[in-house]
């Protein structure tokens, strides 16, 4: 018998929009927390409208919803309230006050005019776990500018060090396939989280909880940044090769490409010797790890050279036979088809409120007794407005029916991330 989902009983009010603060809030929801995700009246999270692709109602005629939005709100209640509006920006503060966590992603001090800030939040609840997702973080010459994983991307290295050698045809700066920095920030606000509710147990209060995307961003760079702290030289764009491991890349078949990746002597030796040159593996300018990347170019060039003779499904049984790690390259497609995807149920079909299902990628996170529970679709804008008012504020029929008549006007949000 399975036990209750690990945050079974956390509250998270979600003022963010986009990616990063929604992937944050998503994980939690994964994870057991009652998500109350606040949206604009009549328009919502901006992503609602990014598409095509929108997902299809049980006749297969586009939705509302779009692929985009559905990625990163599953698992959430959609509550609309306007708060720039008095009532609005009450009700937030209501919720708020029996909250656990708040997740926001405005421009820094963009929430002190609706007293949604932390300074005024944690006045009337000591115990919430205030989470900002910004650009920049809270301070800094940098803190009040917006900020959009693409510029991250390019201001933080990432590009400098992603995409083919410049000196190689198609070289030059490239972003990564998927908003990388947005998702990772999210990831880092999850850990912050759940580490400031850990340490809530000891001390019954609160904190607020600083996230920018350039700090996450720059951090995602790991052994890139060490590379550059110890050797004084910024690393340059290795295109498909490693920049410390060899051989450890891209090569080309005669009917494709496949992925090898040997990380030490062993899987080395091993790899010379499935591809039929074993002396590769006794040549002493390529006896160790080191001595490889300082003779990359010659080594290199002769693997290819061999490589593009055989066939890359050929090339893959072999190296698997001993071990050593290799693979194909995938489209999204052929990903999710891959036997060891369907045997993990990566892709999970979800009821919607709006007919049909709604596809959306399974958590990663794998609990043997408490276990990620798939409760809701993405919800449709306003779906449990009703509902949080009744359930989670105990208001009246009369006072939800006051609320949800008002349609005041929008605000102009100081989204960031």
């Amino acid at each position: 018998m399975t036990r209750p989902p690990a945050l079974d009983g956390i509250r998270v009010l979600d003022l963010s929009r986009i990616l990063a603060g929604p992937w944050c809030t998503q994980n939690l929801a994964d994870l057991g927390a009652d998500v109350i995700k606040i949206e604009r009246p009549g328009v919502g999270d901006d992503t609602r409208a990014w598409g095509p692709p929108f997902l299809k109602d049980g006749q297969g005629v586009d939705t509302n919803e779009s692929a985009y939005y559905l990625s990163a709100n599953r698992n959430k209640r959609s509550v609309e309230a306007d708060m720039a509006t008095p009532q609005g920006a009450a009700l937030i503060r209501e919720l708020a006050a029996v909250s656990d966590i708040l997740v926001e992603n405005f421009k820094v001090g963009g929430l002190a005019k609706y007293g949604l800030d932390y300074a005024s939040l944690k006045a009337i609840n000591p115990r919430l776990i205030y989470c900002s997702v910004t650009g920049f973080g809270q301070d800094g010459p940098f803190a009040r500018r917006p900020g959009y994983d693409f510029m991250i991307q390019g201001m933080g290295g990432l590009m400098s060090i992603t995409g083919e050698r410049d000196d190689l045809p198609g070289g030059g700066p490239q972003k990564a396939g998927v908003a990388v920095t947005d998702i990772v920030t999210g990831m880092y606000a999850t850990v912050a989280i759940l580490a400031a509710l850990q340490e809530r147990h000891r001390s019954g209060l609160g904190q607020h909880l600083d996230i920018a995307l350039l700090d996450s961003h720059v951090a995602l760079l790991a052994n890139q940044n060490s590379n550059y702290f110890n050797s004084g030289v910024a690393p340059t764009r290795a295109g498909n090769a490693h920049q410390n491991v060899v051989p450890y890349q891209v090569f080309a078949a005669s009917d494709g490409h496949l992925i090898v990746a040997t990380g030490n002597e062993s899987q080395y030796r091993a790899y010379c010797k499935a591809i039929g040159a074993p002396e590769l593996g006794d040549d002493p300018r390529f006896a160790t790890n080191r001595l490889r990347v300082t003779h990359r170019e010659e080594l290199v060039g002769r693997l290819a050279a061999i490589m593009r003779q055989g066939r890359r499904d050929d090339w893959i049984a072999r190296l698997e036979a001993v071990g050593v790690p290799c693979g194909p390259i995938n489209d999204i497609a052929q990903a999710f088809a891959h036997p060891q995807a369907q045997a993990r149920q990566l892709r999970r079909d979800l009821p919607h409120p709006g007919g049909g299902v709604a596809p959306v990628t399974a958590s990663p996170l794998r609990f043997s007794d408490s276990p990620v529970v798939y409760r809701r679709a993405p919800p449709l804008l306003g779906q449990h407005t009703e509902e949080v008012l009744r359930e989670v504020l105990g208001k009246s029929p009369r006072a939800i029916a006051e609320f949800v008549s008002a349609r005041l006007r929008q605000p102009d949000f100081p989204f960031t991330a």
